[in-house]
């Protein structure tokens, strides 16, 4: 019996997600756990996953599309099962020409005229948007498409190396570093001397992000504590634990766990806002942010409490590796009450940040500085981060956040409470 897949529900609070390409084309098969096809979430470029082996029989809606969660995108049947009738699996299945998405792709060729009900026209001009083998069709990763716009590159005039002749990263990066020919030279010379700036086209998670952003600080009351923490015994901690250690653990590795720890002493910090109800968590889920091309991501570290620092060190480097490629899972962008961003490599000292909707707070991370302080009567000078807790007022009080700032830093100090 043929199915339907649908749209997932990719992040929360998004009625709509745009399809952005299909890795597998009408009448191909594919195998458990591979990428049917990539949508774009509110963040990043996601790859939507098969369940089983299967064939897709038919694609329902064009790559480029924005599509409502819970809509049916394509036809799938099992692996050596035959589909003679489309159109009446599909009607069999409830699509009917008001249920399919539609296509906002160009026109196609006028199909022939229908012989049934209204829905084989739609499922017809949905079959030749994306037809069954295009000679044409290019096949790019989502960070390779990014990379190419950027560089007012077409994906179709670069030779992909990847898999099955796949334009990926390396293959624009080649692109965007080899020399101009004389004509591209003399227009590019003539073009600077013309302009003296260039306008770069809005995507759509760059809107997406001013848009939850500007909303965070236009309905959410901030407020801001600010705090510094010695960290010599973390520093000497850190450096005994990579030397025994296969996984390398970072500072930020060592603050995730701090944050945990501080939320399991000051519970009411471990919520978010609703409508109706404050909603309190019982597991610590905290995002990680890492920045992409193009923007920025906040995978979910879940049950941050039962985790070790090298758990938490192995789980941030699979994100960063995963985001970077474009393979982070629909699932894995949505939750948690709390976010972690670290600037510190850059040598920012200390920064505010706004709060990513609907959690209830965000932790900016500094550089660690040497810096002067005073020690009963003497003055010593040790290593010092800086610290700036973005709260939502709504759910948490000031005391509370205190407390939680107050239980963080005592963490930060004493690296042997994190052991537990």
């Amino acid at each position: 019996m043929p199915t339907l897949l649908r749209m997932p529900a990719v992040a929360a609070n998004e009625s709509d997600t745009l399809l952005s390409s299909w890795l597998v084309e009408s009448g191909g098969s594919f195998t458990a756990g591979q990428a049917i096809a990539v949508v774009e979430t509110e963040k990043a470029a996601a790859d939507v996953e098969a369940d089983a082996d299967g064939v897709l029989v038919r694609t329902l809606v064009a790559a480029g599309t924005n599509v409502e969660v819970g809509d049916p995108i394509a036809l799938l049947a099992e692996v050596g099962e035959t589909v003679s009738d489309i159109e009446a699996a599909l009607v069999e299945l409830g699509v009917t020409s008001g249920a399919a998405p539609e296509a906002s792709a160009p026109t196609p060729p006028t199909p022939p005229a229908p012989t049934t009900a209204p829905l084989a026209v739609a499922a017809a001009v949905a079959h030749e948007v994306v037809p069954a083998a295009h000679s044409a069709r290019v096949f790019a990763s989502p960070i390779a498409r990014r990379l190419a716009k950027a560089a007012g590159l077409s994906v179709e005039s670069l030779n992909g190396t990847g898999p099955g002749g796949r334009i990926v990263r390396r293959d624009v990066e080649a692109a965007i570093a080899a020399p101009p020919t004389a004509s591209v030279a003399s227009a590019v010379a003539t073009t600077t001397a013309a302009a003296s700036f260039v306008d770069i086209p809005h995507t759509r998670m760059r809107r997406i992000i001013a848009t939850r952003l500007q909303s965070s600080k236009q309905t959410i009351p901030h407020f801001y504590l600010h705090s510094s923490c010695r960290v010599d015994a973390l520093l000497a901690a850190r450096a005994e634990l990579n030397e025994h250690s296969g996984v390398k653990v970072s500072i930020n590795d060592f603050v995730i766990k701090a944050m945990a720890w501080a939320h399991q002493q000051v519970p009411a910090m471990n919520v978010v806002w609703g409508d109706d109800a404050i909603r309190q968590f019982a597991s610590v889920d905290m995002s990680v942010a890492i920045a992409i091309d193009g923007g920025l991501v906040t995978p979910v570290l879940r049950s941050v409490e039962t985790l070790g620092l090298t758990q938490i060190a192995a789980a941030v480097q699979a994100f960063a590796a995963r985001a970077k490629s474009g393979h982070l899972l629909p699932d894995e962008m949505s939750g948690g009450s709390i976010t972690i961003t670290n600037l510190g490599m850059f040598g920012v000292e200390e920064f505010a940040a706004i709060i990513n909707p609907p959690q209830a707070a965000i932790l900016a991370v500094g550089a660690v500085t040497r810096e002067p302080v005073v020690n009963g009567e003497a003055v010593e000078i040790e290593s010092v981060m800086r610290f700036v807790l973005s709260v939502d007022h709504r759910p948490v009080d000031g005391v509370i956040a205190a407390a939680w700032m107050q239980a963080f830093g005592k963490a930060i100090e004493h690296p042997i409470l994190l052991a537990s």
